[in-house]
């Protein structure tokens, strides 16, 4: 199944000049939503990791369901004010703003490997915080999963130190 067909564009969201992937339609079609979980399970299958880390809010759609299907454990990052026990928090820069992320401080263990998954790599600015807020809890970031991953943007220079798995690429040379 080709996801790009069923990715739908929407232009000048949230901002003039952007071109947002909308994924609701994978999410709104069983068939794909199903399809996308089976790939993304497929391109980690050599990752050693011991947690998925999601991001919110689009990383929980394919986090939480890789979680259980590979048997790990699932911690979140949010948005401030979500969580309620302790967090540590990081502010970072978007392509179009500026975002801050927090995680609970008990939420991985020294040593832990993490898997961090959100829906769409793009500039990088999220995933590089989320990585960050993870290290500074004593994790090592093992690989960053993505459905999307837009070619054209500088998301995998951000996450150079990383392993990238993404799913679906958009660029000029795709």
């Amino acid at each position: 199944m080709d996801l790009s067909k069923v990715i739908r564009d929407i232009p000048d969201f949230p901002v003039k000049g952007i071109q947002f992937k909308d994924i609701t339609p994978v999410l709104q079609n069983i068939d794909a939503f199903k399809h996308s979980l089976d790939e993304l399970e497929n391109i980690i299958l050599d990752v050693d990791f011991d947690v998925i880390v999601a991001i919110e809010s689009r990383g929980f759609l394919f986090g939480a369901p890789l979680a259980d299907r590979l048997d790990k454990p699932l911690s979140v990052l949010r948005k401030p004010g979500k969580l309620p026990a302790a967090v540590v928090q990081k502010t970072y820069k978007l392509e179009y703003g500026e975002a801050t992320l927090e995680i609970h401080n008990d939420a991985l263990k020294p040593g832990d490997k993490c898997l961090l998954v959100d829906d769409l790599l793009a500039t990088g600015g999220t995933v590089a915080a989320s990585a960050a807020l993870c290290e500074e809890l004593g994790g090592v970031v093992t690989g960053c999963l993505f459905l999307v991953e837009l070619c054209d943007l500088p998301g995998s220079e951000a996450l150079s130190n990383y392993p990238i798995f993404s799913l679906v690429k958009y660029g000029k040379d795709i």
